[in-house]
């Protein structure tokens, strides 16, 4: 189970790469009129927004303690964590304080997983809207019944007399 998690993640990050190349040429080449630009938005900003979120919920290691005194040269407040113990479990946003004022959460993560769904909530609404959009358009046209079935023929333009003007013939 645990490798086919890791190969779906693979595949997930391989793909998100790929997007990445795609995105700006799509600006460009005016690909966002479609909806697989904007899934290939939703799934860029979702994986980022994740990976932001997974590397500010795992900041503190196993021991917090350990982690502020030997990676990040801190001193551990215990005190001062068990005095606020509601902000270190929280899904958003994140915080994991070795003392009053060193968060071992890097300052981009919050901002990063706040813009990233952003740009999900917006990615959905659009594809939403190309989703409900597109078939209402498409359901709304009726064709037009044609009448006559024959190709038409082309008529000559009238000719010319110098005296008299134009003349049937």
């Amino acid at each position: 189970m645990v490798l086919l998690v890791a190969a779906l993640l693979g595949v997930w990050l391989v793909w998100n790469l790929w997007n990445l190349i795609r995105l700006p040429v799509g600006l460009r080449d005016g690909a966002w009129h479609r909806p697989l630009w904007w899934a290939r938005l939703w799934s860029v900003s979702l994986f980022v927004g994740f990976a932001a979120w997974l590397r500010g919920a795992l900041s503190g290691g196993l021991d917090v303690g350990e982690t502020c005194a030997y990676a990040h040269h801190q001193t551990y407040d215990g005190a001062y964590r068990a005095a606020h113990p509601e902000g270190f479990d929280e899904l958003f946003p994140l915080s994991n304080k070795c003392n009053a004022h060193y968060d071992l959460v890097p300052a981009w993560v919050n901002p990063t997983i706040a813009n990233c769904a952003a740009f999900v909530l917006l990615a959905t609404a659009v594809l939403l809207w190309f989703g409900i959009a597109r078939p209402a358009r498409l359901i709304g046209e009726r064709p037009r019944p044609r009448l006559d079935h024959s190709v038409p023929t082309p008529t000559p333009a009238p000719r010319m007399s110098h005296r008299t003007g134009p003349r049937a013939g």
